[in-house]
């Protein structure tokens, strides 16, 4: 649709902004927030351009905007950034960002966060994330299929980010890597998590339907992630 965009969010704690995912379109919305100059750190599941491709964008706009900021710190799984960092000559973002090492499957500190990271299922490697700060705790999928590790990751979490590309049903090519708004709910309830919002929906999907499945296996909230979309966890 022509007022939206792919997988986007921005995660705030004591100043500090971490932006999770820059899919296609993404990079607009966010400048109606904060500059580019103002992430402090970019957080990347998997190297499907819908969850990176504006971090091309991103990246030139630090690098070319004139006010020379810092390397932006990017954490992504190996080799998953390739395709996007080779849309220019090297030269040109070299001294934009820097690619730290973190181990997947452990913990690390991104600014104030504490990090904690599962290698989850999908056709190319994807790495879910749980964020703690200030007591509060988001846990984001990224795209998987089922998986315990999702439910390791949002144990007891304020908010899951789940992804829920289908309804009810996956075709079966697809089966072991992505997920239903049904597998999320009841991921959900096993993780016992405050709260579920639900993203990543193939288009033309019905938020409403996605919505009402995901409701009969969680009875926590549930909404469907919307561009512009601002979430309090009180941290």
């Amino acid at each position: 649709m022509a007022d939206q965009a792919c997988s986007g969010y921005l995660v705030e704690h004591d100043g500090f902004r971490l932006l999770m995912d820059p899919g296609y379109a993404t990079l607009p919305r966010l400048l109606e927030h904060v500059t580019a100059e103002q992430v402090d750190a970019v957080w990347i599941s998997h190297g499907h351009p819908d969850h990176c491709a504006d971090l091309n964008p991103l990246l030139r706009a630090r690098a070319l905007g004139g006010d020379s900021p810092s390397a932006l710190p990017v954490y992504a799984p190996d080799g998953g950034l390739d395709s996007v960092l080779a849309l220019d000559k090297p030269a040109m973002l070299a001294d934009a960002y820097v690619l730290p090492d973190f181990t997947i499957g452990g913990s690390h500190e991104i600014g104030p966060f504490r990090v904690d990271t599962r290698l989850l299922p999908h056709h190319v490697p994807n790495v879910g994330i749980r964020l703690t700060a200030g007591g509060a705790a988001l846990a984001y999928t990224g795209d998987t299929g089922p998986s315990p590790d999702v439910v390791v990751l949002a144990r007891e979490a304020d908010l899951l980010l789940a992804e829920a590309t289908y309804v009810d049903e996956v075709p079966q090519e697809d089966a072991p890597y992505l997920t239903t708004a049904r597998q999320a709910g009841r991921q959900a309830t096993e993780a016992a998590v405050g709260g579920l919002v639900l993203t990543h929906l193939w288009p033309g999907t019905d938020p409403a339907a996605a919505r009402h499945v995901a409701g009969e296996a969680f009875g926590g909230q549930i909404s469907v992630a919307r561009a512009g979309s601002i979430m309090d966890l009180g941290c």
